[in-house]
């Protein structure tokens, strides 16, 4: 089953547990109360463009050939104007433009396939969907995994593509909730015995376009630890339980596409 279908039904992800985590409102009015966005970020359909030109070039490599720098720049600049032309919902940030973005698209991926290791390891799965259980949580976790890998040793490689102004600190890489998820998600699917690898390949949207990666690993701790996260998140959506976060060290406030709906939220009576 795709992730499309998957996402069909009643689910956690990666993505909707951070934004409860982060403030549950913004979970309670997208995803409770399917209030359409006020708008889209330009960052997150630059972010789904790099992404689908990214798994073309993978799956072009699995079929045993290659796409040359010029063939990924076309990719992505099909991709980006399939999901920008004649758009008006889309806010871009102050100096952006489809045209800049665009440019700045291709400039990264030119830094991805000059340094990025996708000439070293096996291809053996893009956008490879999931979806398993958790004990506690009657929700199923879904997602898709951008990239697995092996090595010559057997060794299974996961990797997620994250485009990013700046940056990853090693503190923020080793505690990221997504990669843990995608460890477990792989050994659901008949890997619990393999030695899994997880990797961030990070675009970096510098005034100079460059590329990282990051490795690290996650133990049994790590996903005991997010099993409990899970389970909390799920019974608190279950009890309705929506916490706002409009504190001044939440970052997601500024640009956030509920912001509306926040305000009117607070002004009404306590019941």
């Amino acid at each position: 089953m795709g992730l499309k279908e998957l996402r069909n039904a009643e689910h956690l992800s990666a993505s909707s547990i951070n934004d409860y985590i982060d403030c549950g409102l913004l979970y309670k009015f997208g995803r409770i109360d399917k209030i359409p966005a006020e708008f889209k970020a330009d960052a997150l359909e630059f972010g789904s463009a790099i992404h689908l030109a990214l798994a073309d070039f993978h799956a072009e490599k699995m079929r045993g050939s290659y796409l040359s720098v010029k063939q990924l720049h076309e990719c992505f600049e099909a991709h980006w104007r399939k999901l920008t032309d004649g758009r008006d919902d889309i806010k871009y940030a102050e100096g952006n433009d489809p045209e800049i973005l665009l440019l700045k698209g291709q400039e990264l991926l030119t830094a991805y396939y000059n340094k990025a290791p996708w000439k070293e390891y096996e291809c053996i799965g893009i956008e490879e969907p999931f979806s398993f259980y958790v004990k506690g949580c009657p929700l199923p976790i879904i997602g898709a995994i951008d990239l697995i890998e092996k090595d010559d040793s057997g060794t299974i490689i996961i990797s997620d593509f994250k485009t990013s102004a700046r940056s990853y600190s090693n503190d923020e890489v080793n505690r990221n909730f997504q990669l843990v998820l995608y460890q477990m998600a792989m050994k659901e699917k008949g890997y619990k015995d393999s030695d899994i690898l997880l990797r961030f390949d990070c675009l970096i949207k510098t005034k100079q376009p460059k590329f990282e990666s990051y490795y690290t690993i996650r133990d049994e701790i790590d996903e005991i630890r997010a099993r409990k996260k899970i389970v909390t998140v799920s019974k608190g959506i279950a009890r309705g339980i929506f916490l706002p976060n409009d504190s001044a060290y939440n970052f997601k406030c500024k640009g956030c596409a509920y912001r509306k709906n926040c305000d009117a939220w607070f002004l009404e009576e306590v019941a």
